[in-house]
């Protein structure tokens, strides 16, 4: 069985999925952008700028499949847009129990205030953005993105108060 992490950039993903392979040994733990990073030699702030958000979702859906083929068992931390092509959201279903961290837009601007500019589709040119326009651009995409993590997601977590490991332990409560 594969476990897959959606939810909003700085929702706590890649972190959630530490703890839990902490407590799941077994389990093979991949972060979805660290591993295309790795696959093509490019950061993904690069692959944006240089070839595009829509070139970046087809190598995304190229890796989600490479690892959900695996025969391990892997906690996948999915990047925050993962979900918003069909043929990603497909293979979640398909080959995971997937759980959305959903986060309230106080603790993403608090997560993410300090590196909004690694991250294009915050700020496409790589600057910091301020709170307000942080605020205001977390809040815009979350309203175009939420339905999508909801339809996506086997179990739905509020991780806003939670610890990483208390976010992983209510994860194993709900397999």
């Amino acid at each position: 069985m594969n476990i897959a992490l959606t939810g909003f950039m700085g929702c706590g993903k890649t972190s959630v999925g530490k703890a839990l392979a902490e407590l799941l040994p077994e389990y093979v733990r991949i972060d979805l952008d660290e591993y295309i990073e790795s696959m093509t030699g490019r950061r993904i702030p690069d692959i944006f700028k240089e070839d595009g958000e829509q070139a970046f979702r087809t190598l995304e859906a190229q890796a989600l499949g490479k690892i959900l083929m695996r025969q391990a068992s892997h906690i996948i931390s999915l990047g925050g847009g993962t979900i918003t092509t069909e043929p990603c959201r497909k293979l979640i279903h398909e080959h995971s129990v997937c759980f959305y961290l959903k986060a309230n837009s106080d603790t993403l601007v608090a997560n993410l205030l300090n590196d909004s500019n690694v991250r294009p589709l915050l700020s496409p040119d790589g600057s910091h953005l301020a709170e307000p326009q942080l605020r205001a651009r977390i809040e815009q995409l979350m309203s175009e993105r939420t339905h999508l993590y909801e339809s996506a997601a086997d179990h739905i977590i509020s991780t806003d108060g939670l610890t990483y490991e208390q976010a992983a332990a209510h994860i194993i409560s709900l397999l």
